[in-house]
């Protein structure tokens, strides 16, 4: 899957653990097993309570159109351009793990693309000791201009018979595979036009669900698209950005020398220490813009000087600032911090998109701890897109995925920052928001420590892209 992220989510607890009837359940057509491992995608057999909550909500889905509406509470965001496919367990339909890839545009990687996905999601199920029963399949595109949804589902139809082929060779059924594109949904698996015409069936309006009202009921949100979420991290352009390189320009001839140089390395770490402060005060003077977005996104590129950008692009590079850095990753300096490390990853243009992978791995990072994990997983694996061979982003997009806590690492850096600043004092950790997730649900006692945090070297990658 060329340029493609991996995302395996582990499963929330949220109502999207509720068992799953669809209406039609065709198994997949066999064929001869030909599957090939994919990287360090996982999944997971559901949580039913231990992080609290679940029972409460559950919910039972018994068509399609509410399998369909189920999608962006499962992720937490609203999948575009995405294959997204779903664990199924037991004589309940019990949902399990999910993974999220690109849709390959090329259809010629439609095949292998089917193969890897099958063979990831199984394989990572019977690694935590639960075989799928079954798999549901989401094919999420939106028409381009002069297409239209009914299209984008017909070219889509062959990908979909891939992935149920590639499934029943390992001897798993695809119960239901879903076309949603412009609101409206298809089903690739149910021949009955009387609950599944052929121009497609219409959404159901947002907010207005049972899923809609369990997740409001659990205190779950949707984070908006994934094409949003991916934007408000992405490159400046326009002519902002000519003058944001030509700052990149200037500082690379100012602070690559003395970085490299010995002599002068720890007092331009120092000075950018210094420089994040500030950067990271200055956003908490300046409370963000409401609603959030573009709009506030556009605020925060206001407060930040091309140079000073530039100066602290540069100076993350260095993989002990980095970890500095990771320090401000809770309490009051988490969401001007969050703020910063975006608005960093912004600037990070032309020659310069590598670098973004210091500011993006923060930036998931500060998600991940403060218990966004859907966000996480998008930032970091943008951050392996950057440089597939960041350590640290493929460290914690591992850990990610396999729900690992994070409060192991956060210790770990509370303990430095004690050790390097000792006037802090052992203060206690902020206390957990009630229903808040603070960290994703994973196996008691699994830990990411200091030891893990790793520097920046070569590997394999947490992910091909989530």
């Amino acid at each position: 899957m060329t340029n493609n992220s991996h995302e395996a989510a582990r499963n929330p607890s949220d109502p999207s653990s509720s068992s799953s009837h669809p209406s039609s359940s065709h198994p997949s057509s066999s064929s001869p097993s030909s599957s090939s491992s994919s990287p360090s995608s996982s999944s997971s057999p559901s949580s039913t309570g231990s992080s609290g909550g679940v029972d409460a909500s559950r919910i039972t889905l018994r068509s399609p159109a509410e399998l369909a509406d189920a999608l962006p509470y499962m992720l937490g965001f609203h999948p575009s351009d995405s294959l997204v496919m779903v664990a199924v367990h037991g004589e309940a339909g019990r949902f399990g793990g999910r993974l999220r890839v690109g849709i390959p545009a090329a259809p010629e990687e439609w095949e292998d693309t089917a193969r890897q996905v099958a063979d990831c999601l199984i394989r990572g199920s019977v690694r935590r000791g639960a075989r799928p029963d079954g798999i549901i399949v989401f094919l999420c595109q939106d028409p381009r201009r002069g297409d239209s949804a009914q299209r984008v589902m017909t070219r889509l139809r062959p990908l979909a018979q891939r992935i149920r082929l590639a499934c029943g060779a390992l001897d798993v059924p695809v119960l239901e595979a879903l076309c949603l594109s412009a609101e409206r949904y298809w089903s690739y698996c149910c021949p009955d036009e009387r609950c599944c015409p052929a121009e497609g069936t219409a959404l159901a309006a947002p907010g207005t669900s049972v899923m809609a009202a369990a997740a409001t009921f659990a205190g779950l949100r949707v984070r908006g698209s994934l094409r949003e979420i991916e934007h408000r991290l992405a490159p400046l352009r326009g002519a902002v950005a000519e003058e944001m390189e030509a700052a990149l320009d200037r500082a690379a001839v100012a602070l690559v020398p003395k970085i490299l140089d010995g002599a002068t390395r720890e007092e331009v770490g120092a000075e950018t220490v210094l420089l994040a402060r500030a950067l990271i005060q200055r956003m908490t003077l300046a409370p963000p813009a409401e609603g959030g977005g573009r709009g506030a996104d556009a605020r925060d590129d206001g407060l930040l000087g091309h140079d000073e950008a530039a100066s602290l692009i540069l100076g993350l590079q260095d993989r002990e600032i980095r970890d500095i850095a990771a320090e401000w990753m809770e309490g009051e300096e988490a969401a001007p911090a969050l703020r910063l490390w975006r608005a960093l990853a912004r600037r990070c243009v032309g020659a310069y998109g590598e670098h973004a992978a210091a500011p993006l791995t923060l930036a998931g990072w500060v998600s991940w701890s403060t218990g966004d994990e859907p966000t996480a997983r998008i930032a970091l694996g943008l951050a392996l897109r950057a440089d597939d061979g960041y350590r640290f982003a493929q460290l914690l997009h591992h850990a990610c995925n396999e729900g690992i806590d994070p409060e192991g690492l956060r210790e770990c850096l509370r303990e430095e920052r004690r050790r390097r600043e000792p006037r802090r004092g052992r203060r206690p950790a902020p206390p957990r928001r009630a229903g808040a997730a603070t960290r994703p649900p994973g196996r008691p006692g699994r830990t990411l420590g200091r030891h893990e945090s790793g520097s920046r070297e070569s590997g394999s990658t947490a992910g091909s892209e989530q």
